[in-house]
């Protein structure tokens, strides 16, 4: 009984050191960004395709902001490679749209409880996308 309660108060330590390094991890590259001047900032934003005022909100959002999206990606049998080998910019586009999103809860349930593929319609900013990639065979995983 006691290897049990430890092992589930190390996994406990873990997943909450883990979170403090991403957030950490996430602050300090979001302190470099406000470092810049506007017009590197500018530019860096041009070059990714995106608002200055996008980059910097990303830059707050951390690195893994997006993460659900390939999740949601592959519970849905699309295969992300592909997506962003083919629709570059669609991909960015979509990456920004989930790292602000403000339904990751929902969409993290649903994802680990196999739900994703039933409900991502109801809240998903990606939605329309996604149902659209559903329905071109070159973008689904074999």
């Amino acid at each position: 009984m006691d290897t049990a309660v430890n092992s589930h108060s190390e996994n406990l330590v873990s997943r909450f050191v883990g979170w403090l390094s991403r957030g950490w991890e996430a602050a300090s590259e979001a302190q470099a960004l406000a470092a810049l001047d506007q017009e590197t900032i500018g530019m860096i934003a041009r070059d990714c395709g995106i608002e200055p005022s996008q980059l910097i909100e990303l830059a707050k959002a951390g690195p893994d902001a997006a993460d659900e999206m390939i999740a949601m990606m592959k519970a849905l049998n699309i295969d992300p490679m592909e997506v962003a080998t083919r629709y570059q910019h669609q991909f960015r586009d979509m990456q920004v749209n989930c790292s602000q999103c403000g339904s990751k809860s929902q969409c993290r349930k649903d994802l680990a409880q196999g739900l994703a593929a039933q409900h991502f319609n109801d809240y998903c900013k990606n939605a329309d996308h996604l149902s659209a990639m559903r329905a071109t065979p070159e973008l689904l995983a074999d």
